[in-house]
């Protein structure tokens, strides 16, 4: 072969892998927009219980992780003890992915008027990871944490946590890959590591991700009793008999990363779409969203059939903004039981189509991660789950 062709076969080649990691990269890359539309969506308070706990969750409008908001929401309902309210400084749809928001069911003032207290507050990943945090949101928080209360720090929300002050001296942790850099920022908090949950009191945290279902479970069991906590533990088919406390905390290294580049390059990377309806399983949405998510796809949409909004199973209302039309898609993650494609729906033509039975018997996590190692490979599948910090 002469060198002009070698050249020409190498850049065609070159070009060919450049184009193929080339929207998966802006994906990734791509900072999801808070909200911009109207400042407030009409909304009902919810109806208050007051024979049940309170457990309110915080909420950041400009972000709050997925899974660390959505996991807790769904386990502490399903006790089916608690008020659980995703709250927020003001009414505004709460950015949990690009072109997905969650709206919150109370502002601050609204509990603050029906003179909520809380029995727990539970804080995700916001979008401060730093000492620069709002000073409202850090100050309700205080004002609200009463002798009884219990706190559950989930993930980098260890950083809203350790502003508060309420950690000092106490033990605390957060996700192994933000561990460090979170650290270095609040020093007086006794930051520990290999825990699934730390506990000081009233005074929990949690190490990455994942591990917001290890937590929500220990206060669960803390609240309520073991026979609630295990009542939950079966719905969402957790994988052990107990709650898992041992945990490898591993941060992503240079090997884990080239292993992600190389997925980018050299795979196929996938338009995948995930249908929302109304009743939908929070926990298991969360789960395929955050997990699927974290693949690298070339693109990752959800999808509302009538309308732009759903109304999840325990009540919470999801907006999604982005465009509805589901042509070229790789894969349709539908959550809800029950959906069939229509066969001579032409944007179904090459789409596989992936369902979710109720009837499954194993814990959706490993689920999603066995079939992205099937797709991907056990090293990127292993990418995904120290990405998730799932190492118990």
């Amino acid at each position: 072969m002469k060198k002009t062709q070698l050249l020409f076969l190498c850049s065609v080649l070159t070009g060919a892998l450049l184009l193929n990691a080339c929207r998966s990269i802006r994906n990734f890359t791509e900072t999801p927009k808070p909200w911009t539309g109207e400042a407030t969506r009409k909304t009902n308070l919810p109806v208050h219980d007051p024979a049940k706990k309170t457990v309110f969750i915080i909420a950041d409008s400009k972000l709050t992780v997925l899974f660390d908001m959505l996991a807790p929401f769904y386990l502490f309902n399903a006790t089916e003890k608690a008020n659980v309210y995703i709250i927020a400084k003001e009414k505004v749809p709460i950015l949990i992915r690009k072109d997905l928001f969650a709206m919150p069911q109370l502002s601050f003032r609204e509990a603050d008027s029906l003179k909520l207290q809380a029995d727990a507050i539970v804080i995700p990943a916001l979008s401060i990871r730093d000492e620069h945090q709002d000073p409202e949101v850090i100050d309700w928080i205080k004002s609200h944490f009463l002798p009884g209360t219990k706190m559950l720090a989930i993930c980098d929300g260890s950083a809203t946590a350790a502003a508060t002050g309420l950690y000092d001296g106490k033990p605390i942790t957060t996700h192994a890959s933000d561990f460090a850099s979170v650290k270095a920022h609040f020093d007086k908090p006794v930051w520990v590591q290999n825990v699934t949950v730390t506990k000081s009191g009233n005074l929990f945290s949690t190490a990455g991700v994942s591990n917001a279902v290890e937590g929500s479970l220990i206060v669960i069991d803390e609240l309520f009793s073991s026979d609630v906590m295990n009542k939950v533990l079966q719905d969402v088919r957790y994988p052990s008999p107990v709650v898992k406390t041992a945990h490898r905390s591993v941060a992503l290294s240079g090997s884990d990363k080239f292993t992600a580049l190389k997925k980018v390059l050299l795979r196929k990377n996938r338009d995948i779409g995930a249908l929302l309806d109304n009743g939908i399983n929070e926990f298991d949405m969360a789960t395929i969203l955050e997990l699927y998510g974290r693949t690298f796809p070339a693109s990752f949409k959800t999808y509302i059939l009538n309308g732009s909004a759903v109304t999840t199973k325990y009540g919470l209302t999801l907006i999604s903004t982005g465009d509805s039309r589901m042509n070229r898609l790789d894969e349709l993650h539908v959550v809800m039981p029950g959906f069939h494609a229509r066969p001579d729906a032409s944007y179904f033509k090459h789409t596989k189509i992936i369902t979710y039975s109720d009837s499954r018997d194993k814990y959706l996590v490993n689920t999603c991660l066995e079939r992205i190692g099937k797709q991907y490979g056990r090293r990127f599948e292993n990418f995904v789950k120290i990405s998730l910090d799932y190492n118990n």
